[in-house]
């Protein structure tokens, strides 16, 4: 057994220096997640829900977010992190002077719908080779970190509780608690391990069973959940082991009982470091939740998908007074399907390297975003082709939404990337719009299912002949962001993906031509022109993962396989070390923004998917 010192005590964490976002893995059970960093530190953990308050919030404030540390006592010489082969159990290695330490962080999954699942954090301490003196110290914040706990000792452990969060905590060593923080230091020899266990607890639950004992049981357990999970992908291609990270990413940010799939499990993470473009992701975006149906069923995992819909199909159901103006649908939703609270600032956080303000919400939740109307029946359209198809009660919800949109697709509005400087004609908005009346009118004929065939026609034509005249410039050769604009917008890489375009229509070509001009960077894609656009920020922002992945997948289309296969290869070199992408990539191939981004992780599946396929 390793030897503890129950007297020891770790310094704070407050004079730790800044990770980089990059420098974490991610851990879940599919309710909420964890970012555990590179030095062996979790400082980022919200429970018991994805949306909760933060209870480590190291990475938001490094003096009052709270974290757990667990590292070797002097440092070590370089660190290694990697997942177990096909699984989100995340292992990070120490190499020191003495020998070889490596913690195993995850959280337990036992089987798919687990009705009496226990939410809890493990971490096991293994000496790998050699001996090590390890530190330990659990400092947990709730509330954002405007809260210390109080730590009660009980018969196999301590429980933590404040601010309505009650957690207990269980080791095979004494645990000494001072003015609420947990600590532990301990020695281990060759083949030795020391286990933590940390579970969130209802409210007036009793911590009942804090052993440890089972551990090399939830361990092998989970490890078989994942794997199984993902011996249903149908992905056989060349780039499989990026393919396979991003799709349990996926599925790492799916909270199962409710089957949502949120954008990000962060908030506040910069797009800039020092600047104000900081925002809540921990939502479901239509937008992003329809591309991952999408990508999800490119894959074969037709469970998720279905749970998506059925989320979806309460959406639909709803009804809605419109008082607002925003339509049958809202951009975003909370995992429950509720609209979020009013977008909020903590002052009391410095935010990530001082970049504040730390935001919860989302005001992107009261604007007007048309494009999502597309690529939500696309998705649809997609489930109806490769699923069990669509509800006759489904069908009566779009054909509500479609009444609302042949009234309404031609209004301005924020546009796919929520810009907050007023709205405007934003061509991807029109063109989602197409595809939504495109796809119905598909799904109309391939069911005989009831519908004014004769009105949405009518409506794809007006917008199609809108687009070629309005959002079509002769001068620059290309479709611009806006109707009557001269602002390049990587959108409109989608083109030929939602079928608008042929890949090989001259005007696609130009375009694509135009777009590598002026917001390619060596494989990296800004959103839109930098500096010409106001987006009604102040600041600037990297380029876009998301849009990068879009280039691949343009290219790809416009036969031209070599290039397409350089972009990727090139994309695959700014993940970080377990494969996991941010938002953005800054001007110094730094990863920023909210940490992992669904939406890139989905895009990678989608270029790599059709690159496969043209490559044979």
């Amino acid at each position: 057994m390793p030897d503890a010192d129950p007297d020891a005590s770790a310094e704070p964490g407050a004079d730790r220096p800044w990770p980089s976002i990059a420098d974490h893995g991610l851990i879940g059970d599919l309710r909420t997640s964890a970012l555990v960093g590179t030095d062996g530190t979790i400082d980022w953990f919200c429970c018991p829900r994805f949306v909760s308050p933060s209870v480590f919030g190291a990475l938001l404030d490094r003096e009052e977010g709270g974290a757990w540390t667990l590292s070797p006592v002097g440092g070590s010489t370089r660190t290694q992190q990697f997942y177990l082969p096909d699984s989100a159990v995340l292992a990070t290695r120490f190499l020191t002077d003495a020998g070889v330490v490596e913690v195993h962080d995850f959280m337990p999954i036992l089987e798919p719908g687990d009705t009496q699942h226990r939410q809890r954090l493990v971490r096991r301490v293994m000496a790998v080779r050699g001996t090590a003196r390890v530190r330990m110290s659990l400092d947990a914040r709730p509330d954002y970190g405007r809260e210390r706990c109080t730590v009660e000792q009980v018969d196999r452990g301590l429980v933590l509780s404040g601010d309505g969060v009650r957690m207990g905590l269980s080791a095979t060593m004494e645990l000494e608690a001072d003015d609420g923080v947990v600590n532990a230091e301990f020695s281990l020899s060759s083949g030795e391990a020391a286990l933590f266990v940390l579970e969130v607890l209802d409210p007036e639950e009793e911590f009942r069973d804090g052993s440890t004992e089972d551990t090399e049981d939830l361990i092998d357990a989970t490890t078989a959940f994942w794997r199984t999970w993902l011996s249903q992908s149908t992905y056989t291609g060349r780039w499989r082991e990026m393919v396979n990270r991003s799709a349990i990413t996926l599925k790492l940010l799916t909270h199962e009982p409710s089957g949502a799939l949120i954008a990000a499990p962060t908030t506040s993470l910069p797009e800039e470091i020092g600047g104000g473009r900081n925002w809540d992701y921990r939502y479901v975006w239509m937008r992003d939740a329809a591309f991952s149906l999408y990508a999800l069923l490119r894959l074969g995992f037709t469970q998720e998908a279905n749970s998506f819909v059925r989320w979806l199909s309460e959406r639909l159901g709803e009804e809605s007074d419109d008082k607002h103006g925003l339509g049958p649908l809202r951009v975003l939703y909370d995992i429950d399907g509720n609209t979020p609270t009013a977008e909020s600032e903590l002052d009391h956080l410095s935010g990530y390297r001082d970049s504040s303000p730390v935001r919860v919400g989302n005001a992107a939740v009261d604007q007007l975003q048309l494009d999502i109307y597309g690529e939500i029946i696309d998705s649809i359209y997609l489930f109806n082709k490769y699923g069990p198809g669509i509800t006759s009660d489904a069908w009566a919800d779009l054909t509500r939404m479609l009444e609302w949109l042949l009234d309404n697709w031609d209004r301005d509005d924020a546009g796919m990337w929520e810009i907050r400087d007023g709205p405007r004609p934003h061509t991807t908005s029109r063109l989602m719009c197409w595809v939504a009346f495109e796809r119905m009118i598909r799904v109309a004929r391939q069911r005989g299912l009831p519908g004014d065939l004769t009105a949405w026609s009518r409506a794809r034509d007006e917008i199609y002949a809108r687009l070629m005249e309005k959002s079509w410039d002769d001068d620059l050769q290309a479709f611009v962001q806006e109707e009557g604009g001269e602002a390049l917008d990587a959108g409109v890489l989608l083109m030929p993906m939602v079928k608008f375009l042929s890949p090989a229509d001259p005007k696609f070509l130009s375009t694509l031509e135009a777009v590598e001009k002026r917001l390619v960077a060596d494989s990296l894609v800004f959103r839109y022109d930098p500096g010409r656009v106001s987006d009604g920020l102040d600041g600037e922002e990297g380029t876009f993962s998301l849009c990068s992945f879009w280039y691949v997948e343009a290219l790809t289309r416009a036969g031209r396989l070599d290039d397409a296969q350089l972009a990727l290869e090139k994309m695959f070199t700014y993940a970080n070390h377990v494969g996991l992408y941010a938002e953005q990539v800054s001007a110094t191939g730094d990863q920023l923004g909210n940490f992992p981004q669904a939406f890139t992780h989905l895009a990678l599946i989608s270029a790599a998917i059709n690159l496969d396929r043209a490559l044979g």
